[in-house]
C-alpha cells in the first residue's frame, strides 16, 4: 500500500506527543467550540499513514487477529436522510480483543508510541463511500478496555467531500456489551445518527449494520437539523425500550417491551395521542395486519395508544380490545399508555407528540429506518412503508474481502 507518510518533523508540528491517547479521551469535547463539529484531539491523525487511494471495502490489520470476525457496513446519507452521499471517507480505529491499542512496527499502518508509551495502534481503517453511499470494513470485534470503564467500541471521523472539516461521531458499541448500559445509552449524542449495533452472524461472520447521517447532531453543520423531527426520535437514532400495556394480541395482559422482545427483524410502531380518528386508525390497523401476516416473522407491529384526555385505565383497555375483535386481528398488538410524556412506562424517552395526528416509526434491530408524521391511510402512503420494508430487507450487504 502505497502512504503518505508523516516524518518526526510533521508529527511534531501536529503535537504527536500530545495528542495520542489511549482511551476515549482522544476525542474529548471542547466546550468552546467555534468550528463545525467542536474540536477534538488526534484531528490530524486521522490523515496519518493515509493510503493515496481509498475503496468503499477495506480490510483492517485486526482481521488476522484471533476473535470474533467483525463486518462493519451501511450507507451513508446527505443532511435529508434519504439521498446516499458519496466519496465520504471514514477512518477507524480500535483495540484488539485484549482491549488494548497495539503497537507492531512491522504492520504498514502501525503508529508509532508517543513519548507516554500511547498510540492508536495499528488497527486502523478508511474506507470511502461508492455512489450508493455503501461502505464495508471488515475487522475483529474489539475488547473492552483493562480498566472496564467504557463499552467495548470503534472510533470513527467523517470527512465529507466539501470544505467542511473532519469531525468525529458516536462510536460504534455493541448492543450486548453489558457494560452499555441504560445511563450511558441514554448519554449517547448520536452525531451522525445512533452508533449502537446488534450483530448477526452469517456462518463464521458477524455483521454490523450502522448508517450514518452526515451533519446530524453536529454542532454548527450546515445539514444539522434539516430533518428535524416534529414528532420522534430521528431516522438513524435509537428506538428506546418502553413497557406499554397489552390490551389485545400475543402478549394481552403483560407489560411486554416491543424492542427487547421483537426488536431483531423489522418493527412498527403506530402512535396515535390526543387527536385519534377512529376511521383512519382502523384502516391503518387493517394495513398493518396484512403487512405482518405477509412477512410472518419478519415484522412485528404494534398499536400504541397514548390519548391522556380522560384516561382511565380499565376503560381505556376494554375499548382497545373491543377494537381489536372487531377488527379480527391476528397478528399486531394493541397497547397503551398513559401519555407520551409518561416516564414510569418510559415511552417518554421516544419524544412523540401528542397533538400530532399520529406518528409511524419502522426500525431494525432497533434502529429507526422511517418515520412518517400525519400520514393519511391511503395506498400512496401504504406502498411508500412497504416500498421501504422491501428495500431495507434486500440491504442485506455482500462484499468480496479484499
Amino acid at each position: 500500500m502505497t502512504e503518505k507518510t508523516l516524518d518526526n518533523e510533521v508529527l511534531s508540528n501536529f503535537g504527536f506527543p500530545i495528542l495520542l491517547s489511549l482511551s476515549c479521551n482522544a476525542q474529548n469535547r471542547n466546550d468552546n467550540r467555534t468550528d463545525i463539529g467542536g474540536n477534538f484531539e488526534n484531528r490530524e491523525l486521522t490523515y496519518f499513514g493515509i493510503p493515496e487511494v481509498i475503496h468503499n471495502t477495506d480490510t483492517s490489520p485486526g482481521w488476522k487477529l484471533q476473535g470474533d470476525k467483525l463486518l462493519l457496513t451501511g450507507i451513508v446519507y446527505e443532511a435529508d436522510g434519504i439521498t446516499p452521499a458519496k466519496n465520504v471517507m471514514l477512518y477507524y480505529y480500535q483495540t484488539n480483543p485484549s482491549g488494548i491499542y497495539p503497537v507492531v512496527d512491522t504492520e504498514e499502518r502501525n503508529m508509532p508510541r508517543n513519548a507516554k508509551g500511547q498510540s492508536h495502534g495499528y488497527i486502523r481503517s478508511w474506507v470511502k463511500t461508492n455512489a450508493d453511499g455503501k461502505y464495508f470494513t471488515y475487522t475483529i470485534r474489539p475488547g473492552v478496555y483493562p480498566t472496564r470503564d467504557e463499552p467495548a467500541h470503534v472510533h470513527a471521523t467523517v470527512k465529507e467531500p466539501n470544505d467542511i472539516p473532519e469531525y468525529y461521531i458516536d462510536d460504534f458499541v455493541f448492543d450486548d456489551d453489558e457494560i452499555l448500559n441504560a445511563w450511558k445509552r441514554q448519554s449517547l449524542e448520536n452525531r451522525g445518527g445512533s452508533g449502537i449495533l446488534r450483530l448477526i452472524k452469517q456462518e463464521d461472520l458477524w455483521i454490523g449494520e450502522r448508517d450514518i447521517y452526515l451533519g446530524r447532531n453536529i454542532p454548527h453543520h450546515p445539514g444539522n437539523g434539516k430533518s428535524r423531527a416534529i414528532s420522534g426520535n430521528a431516522i438513524g437514532e435509537e428506538v428506546f425500550s418502553f413497557i406499554p400495556y397489552h390490551a389485545y394480541g400475543p402478549d394481552k395482559g403483560t407489560r411486554t417491551c416491543p424492542i427487547c422482545k421483537y426488536g431483531w427483524y423489522h418493527g412498527i410502531l403506530y402512535f396515535v395521542g390526543n387527536n385519534p380518528r377512529w376511521e383512519e386508525i382502523k384502516n391503518w390497523l387493517v394495513f398493518l395486519e396484512e403487512e405482518s401476516e405477509a412477512r410472518k416473522t419478519y415484522l412485528k407491529a404494534y398499536f400504541v395508544y397514548g390519548n391522556e384526555k380522560g384516561y382511565q385505565q380499565k376503560q381505556r383497555e376494554a375499548e382497545l380490545f373491543q377494537l381489536g375483535v372487531a377488527l379480527n386481528l391476528q397478528h399486531i398488538a394493541i397497547t397503551y399508555v398513559p401519555s407520551f410524556t409518561d416516564r414510569e412506562s418510559e415511552v417518554c424517552l421516544n419524544r412523540i407528540n401528542p397533538d400530532v395526528e399520529n406518528t409511524i416509526i419502522l426500525y431494525k434491530r432497533s434502529k429507526i429506518i422511517g418515520k412518517y408524521t400525519d400520514p393519511k391511510a391511503s395506498p400512496g402512503s401504504s406502498a411508500m412503508i412497504r416500498k421501504k420494508l422491501d428495500d431495507s430487507t434486500n440491504e442485506y450487504f455482500k462484499a468480496g474481502k479484499q
